[in-house]
């Protein structure tokens, strides 16, 4: 709201260009209709269109098809290459690791740093019985069940009772069942890295380290771009198997980061403050997409 409220402020006193540096887009994970859900990411877009921003510069967009969402340019940067160049200069021996997907929805962002790291790829399929349901985001709200005593068929003028679909049998809807947690690819003796966007509950975190090491992993690391690590995250990754988390420091976490010692922190201000001086001058911005690939 205060974002809004100041770009609105600078669109009444005739700004020429407005331009919106977040880091970390919020609600980026409710970009997609779930049941008879709202998508919260198309309505922020609108509402920072109505206030008057003309720009947005951005990192790591849970989706990339959220850019379609603005009627204005977008730049979305990428924070890989810093998490990359973290891996090859502080991991000993990270010849020997290979790269995690904590799902299978994660398997192209992990296969776009297996690729240029030159490493191996590994997918966690399925769910353990208490990790979250595909109701991830945060909205989820089932409407209460009401019995109904009453008539649900439409009233004829002869007293009879008529279905409300005559003749159609709607079909029975069955709840959506994962097998149990496995690992597709070899994790034995590896060091392992797990890469993703955000980690805010870690608890698939966990479960997924857990499950590591059981497979023979001696080292596992959680590289993410977004660090919100909310609630009890920091405490749940100092008791777990994690060996380190390692995030940039596009949301603050400085308060977690003295609860756990296991959290680092990769500063990213240097390609977004590349970004704000390439289009304060009018420059190419193509320079800050180079070697980043589709999937990335």
């Amino acid at each position: 709201m205060e974002l809004l409220i100041m770009a609105y402020a600078l669109k009444t006193s005739c700004a020429k260009n407005i331009i919106g540096v977040i880091p970390y887009f919020p609600y980026s994970k409710q970009c997609k209709m779930r049941k008879r859900g709202s998508i919260v990411s198309k309505l922020l877009a609108s509402m920072l269109a109505k206030a008057g921003l003309t720009h947005i510069i951005t990192m790591d967009l849970h989706q990339k098809e959220i850019q379609g969402f603005f009627s204005f340019p977008v730049d979305n940067l990428r924070a890989s290459p810093f998490l990359i160049q973290y891996i090859q200069e502080e991991i000993p021996d990270y010849r020997n690791a290979i790269i995690v997907a904590k799902s299978p929805a994660a398997a192209k962002r992990a296969q776009s740093y297996a690729e240029r790291l030159r490493l191996g790829l590994a997918v966690i399929h399925g769910e353990a019985q208490c990790s979250e349901s595909d109701m991830a985001d945060g909205r989820h709200s089932p409407p209460c069940v009401r019995n109904t005593t009453g008539n649900t068929g439409l009233e004829l003028p002869s007293g009879k009772q008529q279905a409300p679909f005559p003749g159609i049998e709607l079909p029975i809807m069955m709840a959506k069942e994962k097998p149990p947690i496995t690992v597709v690819g070899d994790v034995g003796g590896r060091i392992a890295i797990i890469v993703d966007d955000i980690i805010d509950d870690v608890g698939d975190f966990v479960a997924a380290a857990e499950i590591l090491k059981e497979r023979g992993a001696y080292k596992i690391y959680i590289m993410a771009t977004h660090g919100l690590l909310s609630a009890d995250a920091p405490r749940l990754i100092e008791e777990s198997a994690i060996d380190e988390v390692v995030v940039t420091n596009t949301v603050p976490h400085e308060v977690q980061k003295l609860q756990c010692p296991k959290i680092k922190t990769v500063d990213v201000s240097m390609i977004l403050a590349e970004a704000i001086r390439r289009i304060h001058n009018g420059e190419s911005m193509a320079y800050l997409f180079r070697n980043i690939t589709v999937d990335d």
